[in-house]
């Protein structure tokens, strides 16, 4: 097998990706939000359900996202399945930062942002870890894929 062929892993076409998230969504929707969320442990990435707003529309637009714990911040990949695009889910934060996530812990409001720099290693070698083939799957893509950080907001202080 050529050197090419191991760095880029075959993808399910894209079809499948999006029936298979869509599946996922649905489930935690008919469930009431009972199964379709995990939590992050050390060797697993976990999923979380996130709230932003639509940045044409202004609406509230939800996803489900897997992501790993880093302190109290959670860490996910903007990758849309790898395909080559930008997933709408980044686009939205970009345009409004702050959002909420839902995860089995509870409810939560972030404020997201792109890691950068050596904080972007630390984090896409975390990722690594979990799955080696990340690099090959990025590789799919023509732009870097950002690592995008929720980082918690802090409820203001009672008066």
């Amino acid at each position: 097998m050529s050197d090419r062929r191991k760095q880029r892993p075959r993808l399910p076409p894209r079809w499948f990706v999006r029936l298979a998230w869509f599946a996922h969504r649905g489930l935690y929707r008919v469930t009431g939000g009972r199964i379709g969320l995990r939590r992050a442990k050390e060797n697993r990435w976990g999923t979380l359900r996130l709230t932003a707003i639509g940045r044409r529309s202004g609406d509230p637009r939800n996803v489900i996202l897997g992501y790993l714990q880093d302190g109290p911040n959670m860490v996910t990949l903007a990758m849309n399945g790898w395909a080559d695009s930008e997933p709408s889910w980044w686009l939205n934060l970009q345009a409004h930062s702050e959002a909420t996530v839902i995860s089995v812990d509870g409810t939560q409001a972030v404020r997201a942002r792109a890691a950068t720099g050596d904080e972007r290693s630390r984090l896409w070698a975390r990722w690594r870890q979990i799955d080696p083939r990340l690099d090959g799957y990025a590789a799919l893509r023509s732009s870097e894929t950002a690592v995008v950080i929720l980082e918690p907001l802090l409820s203001p202080a009672p008066t």
